[in-house]
């Protein structure tokens, strides 16, 4: 069977259960190039998979993907016929530490949302105004950045207070409901922009096209320049516009103990309002700062604590 002929019919396969496919068959794609046009899933040598596997730089956590795609992409082909074994690496090298995200405090939370409205210009296609909004539903949706991008005037209803993410990362459509406080600044923002045909991008570049993804990322570097906020630890990237959301979930837990709400019965609720697929996912979102720590700490201290009186 022809390699690449089979890739096309694994993707097609995994896609016809429900899945995109997107990075996974990319990463096949590019496999498939790699190894060859032409060549037969059979003659397909471990040591060619090997430098694939390796690229050009050091180990990293990619190694590790593209080693869990072709896996799957194996069990297929073997189970099916196409191919006796696997010609996939025995030794397996440790995996790189995991990237521990900056979760901004509050205190880095009010500089960079006073840096963003300032009258200081960053020189960048987004105007200060739209981006203290963009930062602002950042904080307070937990949106991933192309569903941010993706929204139209047409998905935000401000009768019901949600906002409409159309096919997020995983295919799926949700609904975000939001709170008064940013509902009064989405309305605000709107009154402030030129009106536009509900089909328009809510969030525009000043010169009224849809922002990009690269564009977003380099003004809130900017921004964290001028507002002082880099990372000390060594870590290979200072804060992104990404770790928001990581921050906007870890305060809401944080929250939630504080509260003395039943944190457990709650996370499921997070996970779909961050539009994840199970709680497995959210977790990756909930590194431990020490003010969680602190608040989860009391609450097992108040929970042994009534444990005792009982015994």
């Amino acid at each position: 069977m022809n390699l690449q002929l089979l890739i096309e019919q694994y993707i097609a396969y995994r896609q016809s259960l429900g899945e995109q496919q997107k990075s996974n068959g990319c990463t096949l794609r590019a496999f498939g190039h790699f190894i060859g046009a032409g060549v037969q899933i059979a003659d397909v040598h471990p040591d060619q998979v090997k430098v694939f596997l390796a690229g050009t730089g050091p180990i990293t956590v990619n190694w590790h993907i593209k080693l869990s795609v072709l896996r799957n992409f194996y069990q297929y082909a073997v189970s099916r016929g196409y191919a006796a074994e696997a010609p996939l690496p025995i030794v397996i090298p440790k995996r790189p530490p995991v990237f521990v995200p900056h979760i901004y405090s509050l205190e880095e939370m009010r500089r960079l949302l006073h840096t963003a409205k300032s009258d200081n210009p960053y020189r960048t296609d987004i105007r200060p105004d739209t981006m203290h909004t963009i930062l602002l539903v950042f904080y307070s949706t937990g949106l991933r950045i192309q569903e941010l991008i993706n929204l139209d005037r047409v998905d935000v209803n401000f009768t019901e207070s949600t906002m409409k993410v159309i096919q997020s990362k995983f295919g799926k459509t949700r609904l975000v409901p939001f709170g008064p406080q940013l509902h009064q600044a989405l309305q605000d923002y709107c009154k402030r922009r030129p009106a536009s045909p509900g089909e328009s991008p809510f969030f525009m570049t000043c010169h009224g096209r849809r922002i990009i993804k690269v564009t977003l990322q380099h003004t809130f570097r900017v921004l964290c320049d001028r507002a002082g906020i880099r990372r000390t630890d060594g870590a290979r990237y200072q804060p992104r516009i990404h770790d928001l959301r990581h921050t906007a979930a870890v305060h809401r837990l944080t929250s939630w103990y504080r509260q003395g709400a039943d944190v457990q019965k709650l996370l499921p609720f997070l996970s779909v309002y961050l539009g994840h697929v199970n709680i497995r996912a959210t977790q990756v979102y909930l590194s431990m700062t020490p003010e969680l720590l602190e608040e989860a700490g009391k609450r097992f201290e108040q929970y042994a604590t009534r444990e005792v009186c009982h015994d």
